[in-house]
């Protein structure tokens, strides 16, 4: 079995969700059933850059991840493009046998059995900025798949995401909620404005717990504050 591999890089921290701060391993895949308007990530999604994308096998992608990590057990995150199109079942399975915890980053359009063998699953259905619409069935069975930290993270632009999230979370209200505002440069040439970025999450927190809805935990965008959008970081 070969897996599509954008790239692997690490050990870092996490920049967002229900791990922020972890120091982690990522793994992204390459290939998505989506094609949001802001994805920052397009070098793993869209099938133009897949001759960029190296095929590996289950144990060379975790070899690569022992190696990074200098063989001390750590998250690794799997994400993408949308990491469900492929089987890291193999993968994980190697990665838990010695130690190893796993996360997975994916919009809950292709349930796997593999979900149930993470550490955490971090279900991040689009909202209707992203020009994508959410097929509610299969996100549910990818709840059931899950792990029990499953956790819903949606990530926000406008009033229209704000409302959208707040049915969102009512479809699956026994899931932990993380918003973040969005990102509007993609663009990795482009320097991202911290100062912008902060009042973003301050309107964000404002249109939450500004007006009484206590439920989500309201986070930024680490990686973002810090690195902007350079890739591999």
């Amino acid at each position: 079995m070969t897996l599509r591999i954008a790239e692997i890089f690490g050990p870092t921290i996490q920049g967002e969700g229900v791990l922020i701060g972890q120091p982690t391993v990522f793994i992204r895949a390459g290939g998505c059933d989506y094609r949001c308007s802001w994805c920052d990530s397009l070098h793993a999604v869209d099938s133009q850059y897949r001759h960029d994308w190296t095929p590996m096998q289950p144990d060379a992608v975790f070899a690569r991840v022992r190696d990074l990590s200098g063989g001390q057990p750590l998250t690794v995150s799997i994400s993408g493009g949308n990491p469900a199109i492929q089987d890291f079942g193999p993968v994980i399975a190697q990665g838990n046998a010695q130690g190893y915890r796993f996360a997975c980053e994916t919009q809950g359009s292709i349930p796997r059995d593999w979900f149930g063998d993470l550490s955490t699953l971090v279900l991040s259905p689009k909202p209707p900025s992203s020009g994508e619409v959410v097929d509610w069935d299969k996100f549910a069975a990818c709840v059931a798949a899950g792990p029990a930290q499953t956790i819903m993270k949606i990530v926000i632009f406008d009033e229209a995401d704000l409302a959208w999230a707040r049915a969102a979370h009512a479809r699956h209200p026994h899931l932990p909620l993380y918003l973040q505002p969005g990102n509007p440069v993609t663009d990795p040439e482009i320097a991202v404005a911290p100062q912008a970025l902060a009042d973003r999450l301050l309107w964000l927190v404002d249109a939450t717990v500004g007006r009484g809805w206590l439920t989500p935990h309201i986070l930024p965008q680490l990686h973002v504050l810090i690195w902007g959008n350079r890739r591999g970081v």
